[in-house]
Parts: structure tokens; sequence; C-alpha cells
């Protein structure tokens, strides 16, 4: 078992492909580096994604998020990386990635990616009166 940052992101097979449904994982200690002054930078990274054939590992998941503890990246860059990474490793039907930064300057900054399978239809939402 690996206790190293990685960039390799595990899956496992989809235990109901037949059925549309959302997986949410909250990541609250995402820390990257500012690549204009090399101070770190603090976010939650919110992943939201309907799985197709496979599903993200989450001890991998851990791993990949702590690979960019010492890389330096706008914010907007590193959550797109991580969408493409994402969806490049399990081929999600839909998936959403919003990481919320922690102030700098007097300024937060949230940054929200996704990606939608072309071939894919969501279903009709249900709505219980």
């Amino acid at each position: 078992m690996s206790t190293q940052p990685s960039k390799d992101l595990e899956t496992f097979v989809n235990p109901e492909p037949g059925r549309d449904y959302t997986i949410r994982i909250d990541i609250p200690e995402f820390t990257c580096l500012c690549p204009k002054t090399g101070q770190p930078d603090f976010a939650t990274i919110r992943l939201e994604y309907v799985p197709a054939a496979a599903c993200v590992e989450l001890k991998a998941l851990k791993l990949y998020i702590w690979s960019f503890r010492d890389q330096g990246a706008f914010h907007e860059a590193v959550t797109n990386q991580i969408l493409n990474d994402i969806v490049a490793a399990i081929r999600p039907n839909f998936l959403r990635v919003r990481a919320e930064f922690n102030v700098r300057g007097g300024i937060y900054t949230t940054v929200v990616a996704e990606h939608r399978n072309p071939d894919w239809q969501a279903p009709q939402p249900v709505h219980l009166s």
C-alpha cells in the first residue's frame, strides 16, 4: 500500500452500471502552490459524478490529490486538470469539480468545471410535494 503522492487514479467496476446515481466526494484539505509567489493555496474540492462503467477508488484519489501539494498552479488550471484526469480515468456520464479556494489577498475564488458524456441522457428530476 503506497503512502506517497501519485498521479495514478485507480478505478473499480461500477457495481450498478444500469442505474444512474450520484457519488459526492468532499476533499477539505487540498493544497497547491501559488505559481507567482510559491505560497500555499488551500481549498475544498467537491466532486459530484454519475459513473458509467467505472468508479474512482478513494485511497488512490487521496494520493492523487496529495500530488498537487508541491505543484504551482493557477486555480483555474488545477481545477480543470483534476476534471480532465478523472474523466480520463473513469469516463463518467457526468462529472462536476468545484474548487473552493480559501481567501488570499482578500479574495475568495471558486472554480467549477464540468464534463458531460454527449451520449448520456440525464434522467428527469422527481419533484415530490
